[in-house]
């Protein structure tokens, strides 16, 4: 009897030391960080419970540009080389957040276009995950300094003529309309950045603070934000950082990036 309870005692406590390991086990990133300055197009706001920052950027203020690899050819990889490598430069910037989905070497998944040229194609596949949640759709900045969001198709088909661009996906808000396979409120709960246009002239950036669902992520952009087209960026991995330290998010691996600075 004595052995049966000490055997039972035994096992109770290697239940316990394997629970305390799993639960402070090493997490996939780095732990979010929550600090730092806000840029001075930022502000904080609560929408639905969850706490978010904003940044709205009138472009004839600001220049927003995208940014994947420096002059080396070498892609910068994650916010904090980015900042740094813009700041060695004597080019520093307002604000830097992830800009789109990326493959395993950081290339990423969709069209990409830097100071005018093409360094990735526009993706019209179909396949599985958040980026082929179709509608997907593109961000971009115009030559003539104009900002959209538009439907991967309609991208296609219009051929614009564009300064700076990044295809991601899913679509969040589509002509005024949430995305069609978007739950009111789905289980499925991250950290989530993403882009809006409010006007030709007004771009919309926002991350959250806390889980959200894609649901309420996009309510946030209609209804909140006023953005008739709005695209999810990432999840998981999202950050923004002031330009010289993080504000959310830890040291995550990043492909395209989006930059915000003064005009000249």
């Amino acid at each position: 009897m004595k052995r049966r309870l000490s055997a039972a005692i035994l096992i109770g406590v290697l239940l316990v030391v394997l629970a305390l390991i799993w639960w402070f086990r090493p997490s996939e990133h780095p732990p979010v960080t929550v600090g730092g300055k806000l840029p001075g197009p930022c502000r904080d706001l609560n929408f639905e419970a969850i706490p978010y920052i904003v940044c709205e950027i009138d472009l004839r203020s600001y220049d927003v540009a995208v940014f994947h690899a420096g002059a080396d050819g070498k892609v910068f990889g994650s916010l904090d080389k980015f900042d740094r490598a813009m700041s060695g430069e004597g080019r520093p910037v307002l604000l830097a957040m992830n800009a789109g989905m990326y493959h395993e070497d950081l290339t990423p998944v969709g069209l990409l276009v830097e100071n005018g040229r093409e360094m990735a194609p526009l993706n019209l596949a179909d396949s599985e995950g958040n980026f082929f949640l179709k509608p997907n759709g593109v961000f971009l900045v115009r030559n003539d300094g104009l900002a959209a969001v538009m439907e991967t198709n309609a991208y296609a088909a219009a051929k614009p003529d564009v300064g700076f661009a990044t295809q991601s996906g899913p679509m969040l808000v589509i002509d005024g309309r949430l995305h069609p396979r978007f739950e009111a409120n789905g289980t499925s709960r991250h950290i989530r950045n993403g882009v809006g246009v409010r006007d030709e002239d007004t771009v919309v950036l926002a991350i959250s603070r806390s889980q959200v669902s894609l649901g309420s992520f996009a309510r946030l952009f209609r209804d909140a934000l006023h953005c008739p087209n709005a695209l999810f960026f990432d999840g998981v991995v999202s950050a923004l950082s002031n330009g010289e330290r993080m504000i959310v998010g830890g040291n995550y691996p990043a492909g395209p990036i989006i930059a915000v600075s003064a005009k000249k």
